[in-house]
């Protein structure tokens, strides 16, 4: 007989297989609503994207070539050497890097220099020589330590530093050609020539007698001028001749005595004036004392006293008087004799025009007075034809054996002759020795790209380097850049650094048309809506299917996001699609 709980076991059991077994058939039994319920579409939902706090840069991509930049042809301005004879390559240029100071190549044996300067050669430097061309070329020889002054004049002092330069390199400066010192000699003999001729017929017309008698006469006409006018300076500086001098002296000494005289009578009237007058008065004494009158008493007789000071008075007034008269009779003395020694001045100097007039007109009229004009002429001729050419004569700079280029060092890029080839035309192409990167943008890209902007390129290899827009235009704003495609813009980039590129490398290039200077709040552009008042705005999630629309202001794009300023934070939803 079974046990109750194993009773109670088994009902349970078949229970809950009973229970499963309806659960499993009800599963796959559904109504006609409920599986079309289940085959329809969902409904449809707002796509969103989350508000973002970030920075924002905008760029402009494009690729390109690493190349050496500015490419420049290279010509020589003219001959090598003194003598325009066949120009002919002894020594081609090298492909590589050249410094200032170097020589690029040699024609005919001779070097031609590489110096740094805008103004390009364009004709020989001589002695003498002024202008821009001049001072650069002082300026580098002063780079490069020659020394030497920098007045843009071609003198001596730089004439000698060029003369260092060449002797350094293991060169002669150029020196004048054969041609040009026999044209020096012929001139110098030509001079020397003239200065003869002129010294014969100078000696001949110094001792010809027809004009000899005029010559004396002039000469005696010269020496009486000559003492005339000494005599008139002497009696100019002196104002008084020795007998006026005694005269003078002689007054002076009469009018010592009058005031002598005067002083000494006006002296004894004044003590007659003051001087006490004694008067006897009876006395009961046996000695007599004399007694005085007081002050109040009568003065003693003077007029004898005053009559002598008044004669004194008119010998001292006549002694003026005669000393004035002196006076006046030795000044008019003087500018009697003065007027007579100024007359003989000018009868001496009428006397000596008129003497070199009648030897002026006698050597006229004289053919060997002629013949000597003649020389003078033909001497003074000569001397300015050979002043005239020595003032280029001498150490020269020909116009090819310099080239200017506006920046060294640079890179031989391209040789056009070889040794032994005439020099005729282009003889190297240069680049700076420093990369760039020539690329093209779309015109409309290019509106945004500003000469100076923030750049980088990227290697095949990942690696970045920091860059600079140069340029962007056209062929002649980009040297180097070849024919863009139809409708696209050259630019040129500077790479920040040489290190590790190497010419020919294709390369991605960034610019940086702009950028944020700090995080800002972004969304994407598909999110802002701009409404029919012209104001931009956004639709913000609050809950599912719930949206605001929140007033904006946009900045920058990049990327397909826009920077936002308005009622958002970081984090809010904005809808970029749906229902």
């Amino acid at each position: 007989m079974r046990s109750p709980r194993r009773l109670i076991a088994g009902i349970i059991a078949g229970v809950v297989v009973i229970a499963a077994a309806g659960w499993a058939l009800s599963t796959r039994l559904r109504s006609p609503a409920d599986e079309a319920a289940r085959r329809a579409a969902p409904r449809p939902s707002l796509v969103t994207a989350a508000v973002e706090r970030r920075e924002l840069v905008s760029t402009v991509v494009t690729s390109g070539t690493l190349e050496y930049g500015s490419p420049l042809p290279i010509t020589l301005a003219g001959a090598v050497g003194g003598a325009a004879e066949l120009q002919r390559a002894t020594r081609a240029p090298r492909k590589g890097r050249i410094k200032e100071g170097a020589v690029l190549m040699e024609v005919n044996g001779r070097p031609v220099f590489a110096l740094r300067g805008s103004v390009p050669m364009h004709r020989t430097i001589a002695p003498g020589s002024k202008g821009a061309d001049v001072r650069q070329l002082q300026r580098a020889l002063r780079r490069l330590g020659f020394g030497g002054p920098l007045t843009g004049v071609f003198d001596q002092a730089t004439i000698a530093a060029v003369t260092r330069m060449y002797t350094k390199k293991g060169y002669e400066a150029q020196q004048p050609s054969p041609a040009d010192r026999q044209a020096y000699d012929t001139l110098r003999k030509a001079v020397q020539t003239a200065q003869e001729t002129l010294a014969t017929e100078q000696q001949a017309l110094d001792q010809g007698r027809d004009v000899l008698p005029l010559k004396v006469k002039l000469d005696n006409a010269e020496a009486d001028m000559t003492a005339a006018k000494r005599a008139l300076k002497q009696a100019e500086e002196r104002r008084l001749t020795p007998e006026d001098e005694a005269k003078l002296a002689a007054a002076d000494t009469a009018v010592r005595a009058a005031e002598e005289r005067l002083a000494a009578a006006e002296q004894e009237l004044a003590a007659a004036r003051t001087r006490p007058t004694p008067t006897p008065t009876p006395s009961l004494t046996p000695t007599p004392t004399p007694t005085f009158v007081s002050a109040s008493q009568p003065p003693a007789d003077t007029s004898l006293l005053r009559m002598r000071v008044e004669n004194a008075r008119a010998d001292l007034a006549a002694a003026h008087e005669a000393r004035g008269l002196a006076v006046e009779e030795a000044r008019q003395a003087r500018e009697k004799r003065l007027e007579e020694l100024r007359k003989t001045v000018r009868t001496a100097k009428e006397s000596l025009v008129t003497a070199q007039q009648a030897l002026r007109q006698a050597r006229k009229l004289s053919p060997t007075r002629l013949k000597v004009a003649g020389a003078r002429k033909d001497v003074a001729a000569a001397k300015e034809m050979l002043a005239e050419y020595a003032r280029t004569y001498g150490t020269s700079v020909p116009p090819g054996e310099v080239v200017f280029l506006p920046k060294l060092p640079a890179r031989v890029q391209k040789v056009s002759v070889q040794a032994g080839q005439r020099v005729e035309d282009e003889v190297a192409t240069v680049t700076s020795s420093s990369f760039m990167v020539t690329a093209s943008v779309e015109a409309a890209e290019s509106e945004l790209l500003r000469a100076g902007m923030e750049a980088s390129i990227e290697l095949g290899t990942g690696r970045t380097y920091r860059a600079t827009l140069t340029a962007v235009g056209d062929r002649a704003k980009v040297p180097g850049a070849e024919d863009p495609p139809e409708g696209a813009v050259p630019i040129l980039l500077t790479p920040a650094t040489s290190k590790a590129l190497k010419a020919g490398t294709a390369v991605t290039a960034r610019v940086t048309v702009g950028a944020t200077e700090e995080p800002v709040l972004v969304v994407p552009v598909a999110a802002v809506i701009t409404s029919a008042d012209g104001k931009a705005r956004v639709r913000v999630e609050h809950a599912r299917d719930e949206t605001e629309d929140v007033e904006v202001r946009t900045g920058l794009a990049a990327d397909g996001n826009v920077e936002v300023t308005g009622a958002l934070k970081e984090g809010d939803r904005v809808v970029v699609g749906g229902g």
